[in-house]
C-alpha cells in the first residue's frame, strides 16, 4: 500500500475551502499511484471543519478511512508550536475535528500552544503524533527536551527537504528516530498535485485503521521511496502554487483556471484592470 502521511486538501491557508480544488487533488493523488494519503491539513487553516465535513459526507467509510474512487483519506492535522515547528496529529475523523474546536483558541501565531501542552491534550485522543519536518528552518522541535520528544509516535521524512537536501535530510531525520526508537515514515507535504509521489511509503500490508498502520510502523514493514525527479516535481508545484495564488489575488477563480473553466477569462480581465 502506497501512502502519503502529510498532504494538504487546499491550495493554501488563507483561501476558501473549494469541494472541486479537493476533488482534483485526491484525484490526482490516486493518479499518481497512491492508495492512501493521511489528509493533514493546518490547523488554522480557514475553512478547516468544511473541509473535513466534506471528507466525512462523500467518502465511503472504510475502518478508519475514508475511500474516494479507491483512494483511502485518513484524517490528521497539522498544528504550529510556540517554540517553532509543525507538529502532525493522525486518529479518527471524530477526534481530528474536536481537537480543532479545542485548539481555536490557540490558532494565531502570538497564540500557539508550546509543544508539552499540546502534547497533553493529543493524549486525550486515540491519535498519533509526529514531528512534521523536524529539521526544516525555523523548527526547533530537535532541540526540546528528551522528555518532550517522547510524544512523538513518528518523524515525517518530508518530500520538500529531501527535494531540497536528500542527504542531509535523510540522514539527520533517521538519526533522530533511532535515538527516539521511533518509525520515519514520507510524506510530500503537497498542497499542490504535481508534488504527489516525490516521497511515498510503501507498506507490506493494505491498512484500514490506524491500528493498523502503527502496527506496521512499529514493525517496520514498509520501505520509503524517493521519487527520482522528486526536485523537479517540488519545483513544478511551487510554481504553480504560486501561479495559482497569484490568479486569485488579481481576483480570478483559480479553480476554473485549473481545471480549465470560466475563470481563466475571468482572471485575464481582473490582471488587465489592475494593470490599467
Amino acid at each position: 500500500m502506497y501512502i502519503d502521511f502529510h498532504t494538504h486538501g487546499k491550495l493554501a491557508k488563507y483561501l476558501p475551502f473549494s469541494a472541486e480544488y479537493t476533488d482534483w487533488l485526491l484525484r490526482e493523488a490516486k493518479d499518481s499511484g497512491l492508495d492512501a494519503i493521511c489528509l493533514t491539513e493546518h490547523f488554522n487553516t480557514q475553512g478547516f471543519d468544511q473541509v473535513y465535513g466534506y471528507i466525512a459526507r462523500r467518502g465511503a467509510k472504510e475502518g478508519d478511512a475514508f475511500v474516494f474512487d479507491g483512494l483511502k483519506v485518513f484524517p490528521g492535522m497539522e498544528t504550529d508550536i510556540a517554540e517553532g515547528g509543525h507538529v502532525l496529529s493522525i486518529g479518527p475523523m471524530e477526534a481530528i475535528r474536536e481537537l480543532n474546536r479545542r485548539l481555536e483558541p490557540f490558532k494565531a501565531k502570538e497564540h500557539f500552544l508550546p509543544f508539552e501542552k499540546l502534547a497533553g491534550l493529543f493524549e486525550e485522543y486515540p491519535v498519533l503524533v509526529g514531528a512534521a519536518h523536524p529539521f526544516r528552518d525555523g523548527s526547533h522541535i530537535p532541540e526540546l527536551p528528551r522528555e518532550l520528544l517522547t510524544h512523538f509516535d513518528f518523524l515525517d521524512l518530508n518530500g520538500k527537504d529531501v527535494a531540497a537536501d536528500r542527504e542531509g535530510t535523510e540522514q539527520k531525520t533517521y538519526e533522530l528516530g533511532k535515538m527516539l526508537q521511533i518509525p520515519v515514515v514520507a510524506g510530500s507535504d503537497t498542497h499542490q498535485a504535481v508534488q504527489y509521489g516525490c516521497i511515498r511509503t510503501d507498506f507490506e500490508k493494505d491498512c484500514s485503521s490506524f491500528a493498523e498502520l502503527q502496527k506496521e510502523m512499529s514493525a517496520g514493514h514498509y520501505r520509503i521511496m524517493v521519487h527520482p525527479e522528486a526536485s523537479r516535481k517540488v519545483k513544478t508545484a511551487g510554481i504553480l502554487k504560486r501561479g495559482l495564488k497569484e490568479i486569485h489575488a488579481l481576483g480570478g477563480d483559480y479553480v476554473s483556471v485549473l481545471l480549465g473553466g470560466e475563470g481563466e477569462s475571468q482572471a485575464v480581465l481582473a490582471a488587465k484592470e489592475k494593470s490599467a
